[in-house]
């Protein structure tokens, strides 16, 4: 090979730095072509390339309009009576009504019906149009779905200034329509055009409230009543207690007066399952829950402060940021307080400071929600600072029986499913809403959805399991429809859940004994040895010299 270009450089230059700078381009070497070298190479046949044939698409975004959808119908009144027969008149109907039976025309056709409408009985007793034949072989392909959950509706806040949805109530009617507080938790928001109003959204018309309920003061909490479904309960922002009827618009019937309600915002009610349906309970962070009968609310029938020195003392209550009561247990109901303590009260008991049972300690900040399991109610849910605690109340002096792991967002919300008994739902500060299912995962959650990119402030359940209700701070409603894999409850589901529930609670006690047993083991220790009065001199000197033997020996290591 012939060399082209040879550098030299001299001995003592080996190793300067290099020094750069700008040159016009020089040609150093030129290989002319030479047609003689063609002969040599071999032409490839074929030849492979690519190319594609669809058509080039483009992403487009379009925002329209929403349709505005009208609800019409038609009256249909009785008809097809002769002209001389008044409808409204019972006693001309019943008089025609007896002539025509008196026909013979009349028993002909009775009897040649009577005879299709009993083959037709006949042929539906004979087989069972609806029977299932092969549902093991459908529940097997379901399991073996993974968990998913998809958006179906979405609700926004009709007003232009967009509050909070705090709170989410299912019509008990199944769940046609639901109810959503709207409010602003903010400390002295002065939004100008601030809204006061909350609504029950139809979920066949989502795009317009069915009905508008206007407030004294903003909705903090409602609840529909589940023996009268057109009552509804709500606690104000200035403490007041409020209720509706539907049949009668948007006004409120009956509100407590200011001077007998609640002095802080009312963050809990719920209704009693009570002969008349009308009794109901409050809880506020003023420290108090109160007891109404909503045909007289000019005054609480009963009061109860959440004092647990059980000195009965509004001075020393904890504030209740959360309620919940089950019909199962109609004399106990659960408070979450703001210190972040759970309080077990029973209505029953004489004295008031007798009605606070048991307090429960674990949170280090308030409890947003605390929910009693609908399949073993001694058995509840508390959602407070970064995670979610499962407690029973066969072990009163003792932390939480399980707990999720702790997440760097805060939870704000959870609730129990309805249909599967180890499934619980939470929402986060981050707008993730996550499904836990403590039967087959207890540190990661079955499934992690991520709604909104603002804060989920509540999540309710319909009663099928099937649909998800979040509300976020910017007063977004979004329905959820989760997958059949996790609102199905499978073969020994329940009884494998009680299982594991026991089996945590009995190793909680194990912990709980055996940490009463070294505490009294360093009790005698400590009253066997001798007292000695330390000097504080003494203990301040010993310290000093800690602490600068520490420094000395980090500037030795730091020196080597």
């Amino acid at each position: 090979m012939e060399i082209k270009l040879e550098f030299v450089r001299k001995r003592s230059e080996f190793g300067r730095p290099c020094s750069f700078s700008d040159y016009l381009a020089e040609v150093t070497v030129d290989i002319p072509p030479d047609p003689s070298l063609a002969d040599d190479f071999i032409p490839q046949d074929p030849v492979d390339f690519a190319f594609q044939e669809g058509p080039v698409m483009a992403v487009h975004e379009v925002n329209t309009e929403r349709v505005q959808v009208a609800i019409k119908g038609v009256n249909h009144v009785e008809g097809g009576w002769p002209l001389h027969v008044d409808p409204k008149n019972s006693e001309l109907t019943s008089r025609y009504r007896e002539e025509v039976e008196r026909e013979d025309a009349y028993t002909r056709s009775v009897q040649h019906l009577g005879s299709l409408v009993e083959h037709c009985i006949r042929q539906n007793n004979a087989i069972d149009i609806y029977e299932e034949y092969f549902e093991e072989e459908e529940e097997e392909e379901e399991e073996e779905e993974h968990p998913s959950a998809k958006t179906i509706i979405v609700i926004r806040d009709p007003n232009t200034t967009k509050r909070m949805a705090t709170r989410i109530s299912w019509h008990p009617d199944a769940n046609r329509a639901m109810a959503v507080a709207y409010c602003s938790l903010d400390f002295q928001d002065s939004r100008k055009d601030l809204s006061s109003d909350s609504y029950i959204w139809d979920l066949e018309k989502p795009y317009s409230p069915e009905l508008t309920l206007k407030p004294s003061s903003p909705l903090v909490t409602l609840e529909y009543n589940s023996k009268d479904w057109h009552h509804v309960l709500g606690g104000c922002y200035n403490g007041q207690i409020v209720y509706w009827d539907t049949r009668k618009g948007g006004l409120p019937v009956e509100m407590t007066p200011v001077e007998f309600s609640h002095r802080d915002p009312v963050y809990g009610v719920c209704w009693l399952p009570s002969r008349t349906g009308t009794e109901c309970f409050s809880g506020s962070t003023d420290g108090q829950v109160l007891w109404w009968d909503i045909r007289k609310m000019s005054q609480p029938s009963e009061r109860l402060i959440l004092d647990i020195t059980k000195e009965d003392q509004l001075k020393n209550a904890l504030g209740a940021s959360a309620l919940d009561f089950a019909p199962t247990m109609p004399t106990k109901f659960l408070v979450g307080t703001e210190q972040g303590t759970i309080i077990s009260c029973n209505r029953d008991s004489k004295t008031p400071p007798e009605k606070i049972a048991h307090i429960f300690s674990g949170h280090l900040g308030a409890v947003y929600s605390v929910t009693r399991n609908p399949f073993f109610p001694k058995v509840f849910l508390s959602v407070g600072d970064w995670t979610a605690r499962i407690w029973t109340e066969e072990l009163m002096d003792s932390s939480s029986i399980m707990e999720t792991k702790y997440h760097t967002p805060y939870l704000l919300d959870g609730c129990w499913s309805p249909v599967k008994p180890a499934v619980f739902f939470t929402t986060k500060s981050d707008g993730t809403l996550d499904i836990w299912d403590f039967l087959f995962h207890q540190k990661e959650p079955s499934l992690s959805l991520k709604v909104s990119n603002d804060p989920l402030l509540s999540v309710r359940s319909q009663d099928n399991g099937r649909i998800l209700g979040c509300g976020t701070r910017m007063g977004i409603v979004s329905l959820l429809e989760i997958s059949p894999g996790l609102c199905t409850m499978r073969k020994n589901e329940k009884t494998l859940t009680s299982t594991m529930f026991e089996r945590e609670a009995r190793r909680e006690k194990v912990l709980q004994d055996k940490h009463r047993e070294r505490l009294v083991r360093e009790q005698e220790r400590a009253r066997a040895q001798p007292e000695e009065q330390e000097d504080p001199q003494e203990v301040f000197k010993k310290a000093k010299e800690d602490f600068f033997s520490i420094i000395k020996a980090e500037r030795r290591r730091r020196g080597q």
